[in-house]
């Protein structure tokens, strides 16, 4: 039964455009889901914050403001699942709202008490996954519906529950992803004694030069890492994953193995953390890469001809991830296709897009399948 009510909640969401638009009830309903599960992530993160909260985040949970905008969050939700159940005929958006934003109320709404538990030295962060999700879709869902690449390809496009469950795993996940990314960098401060002088020679720069260069030479660490991925067989059988979306959206950069994570995050943050950046840098940074990597894989129409010499644009990146032989093994650069010049892999065609994404190689569906695949793959 449960099984069945899911399926008409994919098929509502994923129904046709003429039959999703203005007075059909399911825009309200779609944004009465959005705001209830942000507001139940919210709860939870209130009522059990040693458990299923970000700690990086207390300082804004302990606001005031924060419980204010759970409890309009939750309104919201009530108030446009209602109106998508009197106009839509399926009642399958307006139902599941009501129902996740009546569980978040009985946890406790935006009255909720922290239960004072002390939790089992780990976290889910839910509220990091509400707060980046939210953040991410309402700054990048309309602009590709205003300027699309691909005006054809829907905001439920196939595979988008796939990524969107990669989205929530790296979200709720933070914590042991951070642990094992920050174990090179740690290892490296604590036998670094010779790096003392690099490290204030550095943190002495002026701020934006300091953000220019911890992108630079994150981008030249990365760029290593990502070709290494592509030309060793087995860590490709990881990488590939990633490559295996059929669709470039901002939601398909979520899609990346759990071990490249983790392996990704560690070697680049090397020199973010050992040379003597500013911790505002580093975390501009951070804030920068999270966009940007939305903004590559974006469906964003625009060649950007001239400003994709200089920096990586959507157009660029969209080649990377090409099933055309043109595109094979080219643009590694995430920042700065200077990179790919430089290391004779940089392919950008004036005013010409991939036609197809994807890998030729059968990458299997779903999460648990995907994150076995590199582990029972065959080398071709």
């Amino acid at each position: 039964m449960a099984n069945g009510f899911l399926e008409k909640l994919a098929k509502d969401l994923e129904a046709p455009i003429q039959v999703r638009r203005f007075g059909t009830g399911w825009f309200s309903g779609f944004f009465a889901i959005v705001l209830a599960v942000a507001g139940l992530c919210f709860v939870a993160a209130l009522r059990w914050p040693a458990l299923m909260a970000t700690p990086e985040l207390e300082v804004v949970r302990s606001a005031t403001e924060f419980r204010l905008v759970t409890h309009f969050v939750l309104l919201g939700a009530y108030g446009l699942a209602l109106l998508s159940l009197l106009l839509r005929p399926r009642k399958a958006l307006g139902a599941t709202a009501l129902v996740i934003a009546l569980g978040a109320s009985i946890l406790g709404g935006s009255a909720v008490q922290a239960d004072g538990g002390q939790g089992w030295g780990i976290f889910f962060g839910l509220d990091f996954f509400a707060v980046n999700m939210i953040a991410t879709g309402l700054m990048f869902a309309p602009i590709e519906r205003i300027f699309p690449h691909r005006p054809d390809q829907r905001l439920f496009r196939p595979e988008w529950r796939e990524d969107l469950f990669y989205y929530l795993v790296s979200s709720m996940m933070v914590q042991v992803i951070t642990f094992l990314a920050l174990a090179p960098s740690s290892f490296v401060n604590a036998h670094g004694g010779l790096l003392e002088g690099t490290r204030s020679a550095i943190s002495s720069l002026p701020w934006i030069v300091q953000l220019v260069l911890a992108m630079f030479l994150t981008d030249l660490v990365q760029y290593w890492f990502h070709r290494v991925f592509h030309r060793v067989p087995f860590l490709w059988g990881f990488h590939a994953v990633h490559h295996s979306a059929k669709s470039m959206d901002w939601l398909a950069g979520a899609r990346m193995h759990f071990a490249e994570i983790v392996l990704l995050r560690g070697v680049t943050s090397l020199p973010l953390l050992t040379l003597g950046f500013q911790p505002s840098v580093m975390q501009a940074y951070i804030a920068l890469v999270y966009v940007y990597s939305s903004l590559v894989h974006a469906n964003l129409k625009g060649d950007f001809d001239g400003l994709g010499r200089f920096v990586v644009v959507p157009r660029f990146h969209h080649w990377h991830h090409a099933l055309e032989a043109e595109g094979v093994d080219k643009n590694f650069a995430i920042h700065f296709p200077a990179l790919d010049r430089i290391f004779g892999t940089y392919y950008f065609p004036k005013g010409k897009w991939p036609q197809g994404y994807g890998v030729p190689e059968a990458v299997p569906n779903g999460y648990l399948a995907q994150m076995r695949y590199p582990f029972v793959r065959k080398s071709g």
